[in-house]
């Protein structure tokens, strides 16, 4: 029986994450692209998605949300890729991508010698995507190790089982995720991400915006990503991140699209709070 033939459709969350690979395969087929992601098509394809998604809505409204949310994945993509380079440049040599999903950094980015990458998820996507990869023949730029466990569970455990080591700086990631988890999950997530950092750790995290919840998942179809959202961040990020001793710094969308040359040109109906893309060092 083939890969093809095996393999487990996306389905619930993680089924996003085939959707933010076709955001990722449309962003990497423009001239001027951001970033490159030769593996994009290749998941979106093995989900469904590819060459052809959903249609766009006819509601103008609810057009608008849906390429504003395929907008943010593309900046957010480039903010967190910059936020690695520049840790690999500092020295770290540890990556932990939290709820990996879809992504292939590990095989797209030029990693320093000794660089050890860790994709922590459940094993339907993680399966999924071996089976996609190994489809690919992909081979990975860093050496790669997936911990499969579901981030309700002790990944800390299966984390360490699996090579991660706590008294060297980590570059931890979670990018779409923690607007699925609900307020004392991502308490959680962090304390326990805050336990396993040693001082110049470096951590980049996405937070769904004050009142994004109510804007995009009001009528949003069942299954579909914003009709899982439930979190959105606290009213100051960086005061919350440093309760857990991480040195932080808040960017708006707006902001960083505008320094990407990828300004947002329509005008915005609120004003604007404090950005959900964050960095941040543990001192």
């Amino acid at each position: 029986m083939t890969d093809e033939q095996e393999r487990v459709q996306p389905s619930g969350v993680w089924a996003t994450a085939v959707g933010v690979a076709r955001v990722r395969a449309l962003e990497t087929e423009r001239e001027n692209a951001l970033f490159r992601d030769p593996l994009a098509q290749a998941f979106a394809t093995a989900g469904g998605l590819w060459p052809s998604s959903a249609p766009l809505p006819d509601d103008e409204a609810a057009r608008r949300r849906r390429l504003a949310v395929s907008y943010s994945i593309v900046i957010r993509t480039k903010f967190l890729d910059d936020l690695l380079q520049q840790a690999s440049a500092s020295g770290v040599r540890q990556v932990v991508l939290l709820g990996a999903g879809m992504d292939s950094r590990a095989f797209r980015i030029d990693w320093p010698e000794g660089t050890r990458l860790f994709e922590v998820d459940t094993a339907a996507p993680l399966d999924f995507k071996a089976s996609v990869l190994r489809q690919e023949r992909a081979d990975a730029r860093c050496e790669r190790i997936t911990v499969p466990v579901d981030l309700r569970e002790d990944w800390p455990s299966a984390l360490a089982a699996a090579g991660h080591d706590p008294a060297l700086p980590t570059a931890w990631i979670a990018e779409g995720l923690l607007i699925y988890l609900p307020e004392d999950a991502v308490e959680l997530l962090l304390a326990r991400i805050s336990t396993q950092s040693a001082a110049g750790s470096r951590m980049g995290l996405t937070l769904g915006s004050r009142g994004v919840i109510e804007r995009f998942g009001a009528d949003a179809a069942p299954g579909s990503a914003a009709s899982m959202w439930v979190s959105e961040m606290p009213d100051d990020p960086v005061g919350w991140l440093a309760g857990h001793g991480w040195e932080a710094g808040s960017h708006t969308l707006h902001e960083r699209a505008a320094a990407y040359g990828r300004p947002i040109t329509t005008p915005t109906q609120r004003e604007e709070r404090p950005g959900g893309l964050i960095s941040a060092v543990r001192r």
